[in-house]
């Protein structure tokens, strides 16, 4: 794999600011775009804009044809069983609101259970905590220790045949942790639980077959995996789908409409009112495709030796102490520095033209677990680096000299 050239297929990394080459270490909010995608997106607006699924004329035929194959994209690289299965919504935040608000109000009362884990980012907490606060269930959070792992044996005696649902991000945006995700579904489901996972981080970074492992209601967000914002997927089992209401009401979630009754349209369809953001989900689908072209298993391999790489480094750096030592894990480095605060030395790493992300990464528990405010964080992609690491360090070094 040539990183060189898989370098030169995203334009915005060949620039510099304040005088030096980019140093783009902020993946784990939001991945680049390869040319290919700005190329698909682009496409669409020039040649293709129109509505879908509605219009008999060529520019709308050709606008389905290219939205409805980025969905069969979308289903063979998870695995789904149907393209039924596959529902494109404004990302991984709006599919959790769409399983609370349609599922959950179907299935949680007063008294049931939602489990999820300390580690999860604010879109799997609060959407369950307003669900609680409507239906009188309860939120139960699975712990975790010093390295960022989940406790096990405590999620084991957490489950019950009151729990009715499982959330669990599948890695940890603020950690890098990857948890384990087969044998808690296989618990979950044997106390008759549903489970959903949170894919937003590992979508990207790990291969996932829904239907191996068995995943009731799986999310993920197309801008954590080249390409646009906007837009992400909901994959759940059909059954459940054609069991749910639909989340909102609008053009094309119908079949039928009289001022005394609706009849919704079938599957996928019924659960995408309105235009949908018709030039994101194509770029989707096409970023999907590069990471086909790519291979996932080699983009795991590479990632994983720059991880390698880049934790010796921190571990050799005095006066850095890692958030999130995790056995298993991916992509992400997150830090503290003895006496610089994280806001800080993000702004003095820009200056020096490395983008990182400091902050609460949308995970305060985590950072309540940690005793900090806030911490930085590295995270790698493709495209990264070992020389991009060094530059890394040589910035927090200046750092840490600045405020000796």
């Amino acid at each position: 794999m040539n990183i060189k050239e898989i370098r030169q297929d995203f334009p915005v990394l060949h620039q510099e600011l304040y005088g030096k080459p980019l140093v783009y270490l902020d993946n784990a909010a939001t991945t680049q775009k390869p040319q290919c995608v700005i190329d698909a997106v682009r496409h669409y607006y020039e040649r293709d804009n129109s509505n879908i699924h509605r219009g008999v004329h060529t520019l709308s035929e050709r606008a389905t044809a290219a939205y409805e194959a980025s969905r069969e994209t979308i289903r063979g690289f998870f695995n789904a069983a149907s393209t039924k299965e596959v529902i494109f919504t404004r990302g991984t935040t709006e599919s959790i609101n769409l399983i609370a608000s349609s599922w959950g109000g179907q299935h949680i009362g007063k008294g049931d259970e939602i489990l999820i884990t300390h580690m999860e980012h604010h879109s799997n907490i609060v959407p369950w905590q307003m669900l609680c606060e409507r239906t009188g269930a309860v939120l139960k959070v699975i712990p975790m220790n010093q390295a960022g792992e989940l406790d096990m044996d405590a999620f084991t005696s957490l489950l019950s045949e009151r729990t009715k649902l499982l959330g669990v991000v599948q890695m940890s945006n603020a950690l890098g942790t990857i948890n384990p995700i087969k044998t808690m579904i296989q618990q979950a489901h044997a106390v008759g639980a549903l489970v959903l996972v949170d894919g937003a981080q590992a979508a990207a970074h790990m291969s996932v077959d829904v239907q191996a492992l068995d995943i009731d209601f799986y999310v993920t967000s197309a801008h954590k995996m080249y390409g646009p914002t906007g837009v992400g997927v909901l994959i759940a089992k059909q059954a459940l789908l054609e069991a749910m209401p639909p989340y909102q009401g609008g053009g094309d979630m119908i079949l039928m409409v009289t001022f005394e009754k609706t009849q919704y349209n079938d599957l996928p369809h019924k659960f995408e009112a309105g235009t949908p953001n018709i030039a994101g989900v194509i770029g989707f689908g096409e970023a999907i495709r590069y990471i086909q072209g790519i291979s996932l298993d080699k983009i795991v391999a590479r990632e994983k030796v720059l991880l390698d790489y880049a934790t010796q480094k921190a571990e050799a750096f005095d006066g850095l102490k890692q958030i999130g030592t995790a056995k298993e894990k991916a992509c992400v480095l997150s830090f503290v520095m003895d006496g610089v605060h994280p806001h800080d030395l993000g702004t003095i790493l820009d200056r020096e033209a490395v983008a990182i992300r400091a902050g609460h990464h949308c995970a305060m528990p985590v950072m309540q677990f940690y005793k900090v405010p806030a911490t930085a964080r590295a995270s790698f992609s493709i495209y990264n680096t070992e020389a991009e690491v060094d530059a890394l360090f040589a910035a927090l070094k200046k750092a840490r000299d600045m405020f000796a």
